[in-house]
């Protein structure tokens, strides 16, 4: 298939027009398509020239677009210019283009989108508008005499296309509405006003469809000549709104049938449906009835805490399938049934959400009766929540079921509770626990244990949790506490809250009370940070005894506090291969002031305690920070410094804003992202891969690199040396020691090398404490080396390029 670009010429010296059509030629020469502008070139409509032999449009043979010589110069790209036949009988002279072959698949990059014109629609896209539509197109004449369907609306009756029938017997299948047809179609006639109506038809086989009969006057000057509309069938539509209304009407029947309080909403908090049981406790409890299609926030105005928490429930009936909860109707002074609330979200056959439904059940007799002494012996009376007793009482059959299982335990502590709330007073100080330990409720998984210790301190126990998804948790509860309000008085009450997660391991010989001491330690550390945070802990970690862990917290705080922050350095050297440029990894130590003198705090010793109190993140950052500043006051060693590495701990590998961080901290530095490499622990890796590689990626976008250290702690390290998107692979000191004499540890070496060459990294030994060792490293062709062999640790100030005075001192005339 050919394209051809026709443009008039003329010979005066004004050149080709600069409006032109387009035409298509398939290989027999034969126009198969042009575009709307042929008929103001050549007086062809499209419609016309579809089918027309191109030869015809010359003047003679010499002027055929398609003879062998003017072939073979389109052929060429090199226009050439013709006499053609325009179809009123003159001739012109034309210039025509060409070049290319038309791409039957896809469309040309300088197509174009243009207004159809619908007195040229090919038949076969009329057939499938209709089909896709659902739509008919009719036509009648003036006398109401000559009747034209379309298709579809043969179908829609089903009928032949080829079926015979008058006017009157068209307007049979119409039920109930003839007279009203009549009427309308002369009314049209008459005024030229169009009409549309929705109709019942009954078809051919005695089947009824529900249809929309439109229609319009077409005019020839001022006289109406026909009238010509559609028929749109509404029969799924009505099928599917009477079954909406089934399902209404029998929901409706089961909840008159019902004594428990059942309602429905969509998805804007409008009630859809409730019985008579939900409206009359919500009139009982609030002071006003419902009505179909009220909104609840609008209902509930005048009581905003309540307002509040109802809002609440119902989206999160929205988000998941279903939950339950066990909770008065509102909190109020007086006492009011207490109702086990179930939520069920509703979707529909294409899993889109259509609302939510809530049935609640009186339990108040099984919650206050006498005789119920289980539930009072288990529960907190203020609350509702589980008491301490019955807390532990999970805990230790948690900790003490057999199995390797991961759990979390978090204690959250109110900040300042008593002075925030001593305007309210003692009642309304407990409506407000109240409130808030239902929003808690929220948040928290029906399988886990969420408790009242004692006065404004809550304990939650999270079943199989790990510690990124234990931390994700913990924040959104203390969020949660953040941005809970109450409201009393024309005023507004807020709190916030420290907590302490402490990440536990089932074993028989765990004592739960001290792990609920942990926990609460964590919290109390939270505290002394600032309050409105969350510190996370390791139970199987050893642990100093708490009066020594205090001491060094606040010995740790001030050091941050204060920046006393000492940064050292230590080079990496290559060993296979010469390569220019300082490769350095950060190390950091802290001043301290201990019996009156100034000690260097190793690393050793203040981890543990940074990461036991969650302080490790800050130190990460401080680092960080301390370490940018230092090179911005020594820009001459931005040639030199091709690789600067930093250790990361778990609290920042997990840190989602981590990499947002770095990148703000990079935006004013001349130091190039590409130099700095965030170094990642092989045991955090191994037990968060999915967060890590998420880390990975958000720092690879910044232009940083990632290393793996400690790669060969344990059989996970060659499938992360191969997978993990890291750029640089740390072997473990443990591989290297006494590495001349184990062949063991030598194929292993050998073996995450190739691995990490194979995926485009490049390896670094570790610990390299002599000339044995050094010489094994470069037998298997790691790239760098690091240890006290190569280069010891040095004050970051050792790393400034020496300057030089290069001025000619003044000399005495």
């Amino acid at each position: 298939m050919r394209e051809y670009t026709i443009r008039r010429y003329r010979s005066d010296g004004h050149g080709p027009s600069a409006r032109g059509t387009l035409i298509r030629l398939d290989d027999n020469g034969l126009i198969t398509e042009a575009d709307p502008q042929a008929e103001a070139i050549l007086g062809y409509t499209p419609l016309e020239l579809r089918g027309l032999e191109a030869r015809k449009l010359a003047a003679g043979r010499d002027d055929d677009p398609l003879h062998p010589t003017h072939r073979d110069k389109l052929r060429r790209g090199e226009p050439v210019i013709l006499t053609l036949r325009h179809k009123d009988g003159y001739f012109f002279t034309a210039l025509i283009n060409s070049g290319r072959e038309a791409n039957r698949t896809s469309l040309e990059s300088d197509t174009r989108v243009r207004l159809h014109d619908f007195q040229q629609v090919d038949p076969r896209l009329l057939e499938l508008m209709e089909t896709s539509s659902d739509t008919g197109i009719w036509e009648v004449d003036a006398n109401l005499r000559d009747v034209r369907w379309s298709p579809r609306i043969f179908a829609l009756l089903d009928l032949r296309a080829s079926a015979t029938l008058t006017p009157e017997q068209a307007i049979f299948y119409v039920q109930g509405n003839q007279q009203r047809v009549r009427a309308l179609l002369r009314r049209c006639l008459r005024t030229g006003k169009g009409f549309s109506i929705c109709l019942t038809l009954i078809t051919a086989r005695q089947r009824l469809r529900q249809v929309k009969l439109s229609a319009c006057a077409l005019r020839e000057g001022d006289t109406i000549h026909r009238i010509a509309g559609t028929v749109t069938d509404l029969t799924a539509h009505y099928q599917q709104q009477q079954t909406e209304q089934n399902l209404r009407q029998m929901m409706d029947s089961l909840m008159a049938a019902s004594d428990e309080l059942m309602a429905a909403v969509d998805p804007t908090m409008n009630l859809i449906s409730f019985n008579p049981a939900f409206a009359h406790q919500f009139s009982l409890t609030f002071g006003v009835t419902p009505s179909l299609q009220d909104n609840l926030g609008d209902l509930l105005s005048e009581h905003p805490n309540e307002r509040r928490l109802v809002l609440q429930l119902w989206q999160r009936a929205f988000e998941r399938d279903q939950f339950m909860i066990e909770m008065p109707l509102a909190h109020q002074e007086r006492e009011l049934p207490i109702f086990e609330f179930r939520y069920q979200r509703l979707l529909n056959a294409q899993g889109e959400l259509l609302g939510a439904i809530q049935v609640a059940r009186d339990i108040s007799h099984r919650v206050r009766g006498g005789n119920n002494l289980k539930y009072l012996n288990t529960h907190d009376p203020l609350t509702g929540l589980l008491n301490r007793r019955e807390f532990l009482h999970r805990l230790t059959r948690l900790v003490k079921k057999p199995g390797a299982h991961y759990h979390a335990l978090l204690v959250l502590d109110l900040d300042h509770f008593d002075a925030a709330c001593e305007p309210l007073g003692p009642t309304q100080s407990d409506r407000l626990l109240r409130e808030l330990a239902s929003a808690l409720g929220l948040r928290v998984r029906q399988r886990d244990a969420l408790a009242r210790l004692s006065g404004d301190k809550f304990a939650l126990l999270i079943e199989n949790c790990d510690e990124a998804t234990g931390r994700r948790l913990a924040e959104e509860l203390r969020e949660q506490v953040r941005q809970f309000a109450f409201d009393f008085e024309q005023a507004t009450y807020r709190v916030t809250t420290s907590g302490g997660l402490l990440m536990i391991e089932q074993h028989p010989d765990i004592d739960p009370d001290a792990l609920l001491g942990l926990a609460a330690d964590l919290c109390h550390s939270a505290k002394l940070a600032g309050r409105d945070r969350i510190h996370v802990g390791q139970h199987n970690r050893a642990l100093e005894p708490e009066k020594l862990a205090r001491q060094h917290l606040h010995a740790l705080q001030a050091c941050l506090d204060d920046h006393h922050l000492e940064l050292a350095f230590q080079a990496l050297r290559p060993v296979a291969s010469a390569t220019w440029g300082d490769h350095v990894e950060i190390l950091a130590r802290l001043r301290l002031q201990r019996d009156g003198e100034e000690i260097l705090w190793q690393p050793g010793e203040f981890l543990p305690i940074a990461e036991r109190f969650d302080l490790a993140k800050q130190l990460d950052r401080l680092v960080i920070r301390k370490t940018l500043a230092w090179l911005a006051q020594h820009p001459l060693l931005e040639p030199r410094l091709k690789y600067c590495g930093f250790n990361l701990s778990l609290a920042s590998a997990l840190d989602d804003g981590f990499a947002d961080f770095v990148e703000r901290e990079l935006e004013n530095s001349s130091f190039t992202a590409e130099r700095f490499c965030f170094e990642i622990r092989e045991s955090d890796a191994t037990q968060y891969p999915d967060e890590v590689a998420l880390l990975c990626d958000a720092l690879h976008e910044i232009g940083c690199r990632v290393a793996l250290d400690g790669a060969g702690a344990s059989v996970e390290s060659f499938g992360l040396a191969a997978r993990l998107p890291v750029d640089v692979i740390k072997l473990d000191q443990g591989l290297m020691a006494n590495l001349h004499q184990d062949s063991v540890q030598q194929v292993m070496v050998e073996a995450l090398h190739r691995i990490a060459v194979a995926a485009g990294k490049e390896t670094v030994a570790t610990f390299i404490e002599d000339d044995d060792t050094l010489r094994h490293i470069r037998a298997a062709g790691l790239h760098y080396g690091q240890g006290f062999r190569l280069a010891k640790p040095q004050p970051l100030d050792a790393l400034a390029p020496v300057t030089l005075n290069l001025q000619t001192p003044a000399t005495d005339p």
